[in-house]
Formats: structure tokens, sequence, C-alpha cells
């Protein structure tokens, strides 16, 4: 079993820590365009298997792609962080190459592999990998409901005084303040929330969710990696492990919700092939409203990708 993680940033060196950690193969390939970076985070993570008790070698290397022939599950964290005087325009050009390039070499090693999209902007990404790796769809995914409803659980936690592990959430839409928790669906120990918290309190925490990624980035200066990178590590272990487990995974839709030909958050079984189930929930007209109102956003981010690549090929 071999698993590739390509950006060795914060969260793609986060995600090959954990994914080390758990053994959940016998070899972790880092791969990063900086010279050593890659090489060196993973020689530091190797030499703390002795201390920590794992197997899992970890081996990183620069801008190499022939290391991760065979690897059964790709991440792709690589990307730029949005700047100052950066438009959107811009960052999507600029990652969709990024990540462009990074698909192209994957499929060509590993023409079998699940990839799992980090890269930001996390919807129009997982679509950018789509298209160029020509792979059904349920081998190409992106990573944020988990993240998502992980910040939501620990807001839940922390509010109620109560074990994170005994909170279940789910939440549907796109990666950003239009994301759509779901109260209705979230419980604690099967207790439905709202029967242990105020309305008043708990839209606070919804609302705080919906902006989760930007007061880290307030409070550090920038983007978080220790729960993305779990996150992301998550989902490589429901799919390595078979697990079928029901995640809020960024996926294709074809008709599920009303909506067809676009990347969204919604509720998966994810296993060894991948995404093995799409689940519908049964949502009540104002919350089909707001899942509608993130479609929408994703589409307008979407349609710029499209735009772009029109007219390259023009």
């Amino acid at each position: 079993m071999k698993i590739t993680v390509v950006g060795a940033g914060n969260v793609g060196a986060t995600c090959a820590d954990v994914i080390a950690h758990k053994e959940l193969a016998n070899e972790v390939i880092l791969i990063d365009i900086k010279e050593g970076l890659a090489e060196g985070k993973s020689l530091d993570m190797w030499q703390t298997a002795p201390v920590n008790y794992y197997n899992t070698r970890v081996v990183g290397y620069t801008n190499q792609y022939e290391p991760t022939a065979g690897s059964d599950v790709v991440v792709i964290t690589s990307g730029l962080p949005r700047k100052p005087g950066m438009s959107r325009d811009d960052l999507i050009a600029t990652n969709a190459g990024i990540v462009r390039t990074v698909t192209e070499n994957i499929i060509k090693y590993s023409p079998d592999a699940k990839i799992i999209v980090v890269s930001n902007p996390l919807d129009v990404m997982t679509y950018c990998a789509y298209l160029t790796a020509q792979v059904d769809s349920s081998r190409v995914m992106g990573m944020a409901g988990i993240l998502d409803t992980a910040r939501y659980r620990a807001f839940l936690a922390s509010e109620l005084n109560v074990s994170p592990k005994d909170i279940q959430a789910m939440l549907l839409g796109g990666h950003g303040d239009t994301m759509v928790p779901l109260p209705r669906y979230t419980t604690v120990s099967g207790i439905p929330v709202t029967e242990l918290i105020d309305e008043e309190p708990l839209n606070a925490i919804v609302e705080r969710t919906k902006k989760g990624g930007g007061e880290l980035v307030n409070l550090m200066g920038t983007s978080a990696w220790y729960a993305p990178g779990a996150a992301a590590a998550q989902m490589v272990e429901a799919i390595v492990r078979d697990q079928k487990r029901i995640f809020p995974v960024c996926t294709w839709l074809t008709g599920q919700y009303g909506l067809s030909d676009i990347y969204l958050g919604v509720p998966v079984v994810l296993g060894k092939n991948g995404i093995e189930k799409i689940i519908e929930l049964k949502l009540n007209d104002a919350e089909m409203a707001l899942v509608n109102q993130s479609a929408k956003a994703v589409r307008e981010v979407m349609s710029v990708l499209d735009n772009m690549n029109a007219k390259a090929a023009e």
C-alpha cells in the first residue's frame, strides 16, 4: 500500500504525519516543488517512528513523480494562498495551473489512484482535478465537509461542555461562507442538539463555523493546518481500510438534490472504491434554499475556470 501527499507545506506535512502514525500504508511519499522541503520534513517524520512506534516509511522528493507510481490514494494540497492585491480570478488561474500539472503527473504514474483535493478554492480545484484526470468522478473528491463539521462539533462541545466524540453533525454546500450546517441533523449521543442548546447560541455557532477558516487566519496570519491535515487523513483512512464511513465530501453531482454538473459538499459513503454512494437527505424548504444559494456561489467560481479553459482552447 502506497499513499502520496503532494505539497509539503503545513497541511500536506500534517496529513502525511497523521497517515504515518495511523500506519495506513507501508510507504508515504511526500512531494514538493521547493528543493529539500519534502525530503527534510519526511526525514524528520521518519525519525519520530522509533519514538512513536510506527512502521510506515515516509520519503520525500522534490518535484519527482516516478516514486509515486502505483499509489492507491493521492492527496493534493498544492497551491498558493491568496495574497494582498490578488484577485479571485488570479488565485484560480494560479492554483488551477498547479493542480492541473499535479493531476496529470499523478494519473500518469498512478492511473487507478483515488484523488483527494485539499487545495483552495476547494470546490473549483476539485473540479479542475476531475477535468484533468478524466476518470470516474467517484475517484476524485474534495476535502472540506469533514473539516467544517469538525469545527462545528468542536464549537458545540465547548458550548455544551461535553466530549466532541459524542457529537454527530452534517453539513452541505460549498467550502466557505455559504456552507450549510444542519442543526436538524445534529445530535449529541442521539439527543437532538436543539434540546440541549437555545436557538440563539446555536445560530451563533453555525455562523462561527461558516467563518471558521477566517477566524484562524485572523489569529495566526495564515491558514489552519492541524485540522485540515487530520481531516484529509481521515478520508484516506476510510478509503484504504474500506470503512464505508459516511462523511460530507465535495463530490460531483448528477441530479442529486436537484443539482447536476457541479462539485458540492454532500454526505457520501466512503470506501475502497472512493465515493461509493451519495446520500440524499430529506431537506425542508429553508435548508434546500440555502443549498441552492451555496451551489450558485460555487457555480460562479466554476464558471471562471470554464471561461479560462475555453479561452486557452481558442
